[in-house]
């Protein structure tokens, strides 16, 4: 019985704390979060990165710093508990592992060209391509939520679904990418600031 009464008391909780969105809602949204990405030129932000694979009892939690300077230059840098930075700039892939360098030569590539406007689409939040992906839109407490399922068969296999969590303003809080064993990846962004004059040191490489 005290089993039964907490797993409705589940239901009706997560039910009231996430409810879809119906089409003005998404439409207002939508409008909110292009426009707020439209005007962006730079972002800067400290992020918490959350790994969960099913065979293990805990998440593999790093964090680091995410820079981002229109139009399509991003740098991941990871500080605990290690060092690695990747640059995406001038179709290019830099990787620094505690000091070992390396690069790709992504302009010639489909696919990392097509990772990099995805990684700068999502951590802007535009990523509302009906022909790219299937979208639900839920409203989440004070937050929204958006679903962002790929419709390409072979980025599918990697990817099955982006989950988007923006603030009242549009802006990208969190970011959840559930892979179809449904081991996921979660991006929680905090002390973020858009454009700010962010210094060409930190993109280099």
């Amino acid at each position: 019985m005290h089993k039964l009464v907490y797993i409705l008391f589940f239901i009706v909780f997560a039910t009231q704390a996430q409810t879809k969105m119906n089409n003005i809602e998404a439409t207002a949204l939508k409008t909110k979060v292009k426009a707020l990405a439209n005007t962006t030129q730079t972002i800067s932000s400290d992020f918490v990165q959350y790994k969960h694979l099913d065979f293990l009892d805990n998440d593999i939690k790093t964090s680091g710093k995410l820079a981002f300077k229109a139009p399509d230059i991003v740098k991941w840098e990871y500080i605990n508990p290690f060092k690695y930075s990747i640059l995406f700039k001038d179709e290019t892939l830099f990787i620094n592992d505690e000091g070992n360098k390396s690069n790709v030569d992504i302009g010639s590539n489909k696919m990392f060209k097509k990772l990099n406007k995805l990684i700068i689409s999502s951590v802007k939040g535009d990523m509302f391509d009906t022909t790219e992906f299937a979208i639900e839109y839920f409203k989440k407490d004070n937050n929204s939520l958006v679903y962002f399922s790929p419709k390409n068969e072979k980025f599918s296999k990697y990817i099955q679904t982006f989950q988007i969590t923006f603030n009242e303003k549009g802006d990208v809080i969190e970011i959840k990418m559930i892979e179809p064993s449904q081991d996921y990846t979660k991006i929680v962004f905090t002390n973020k600031k858009l454009n700010t004059t962010l210094d060409n040191a930190i993109f280099t490489h």
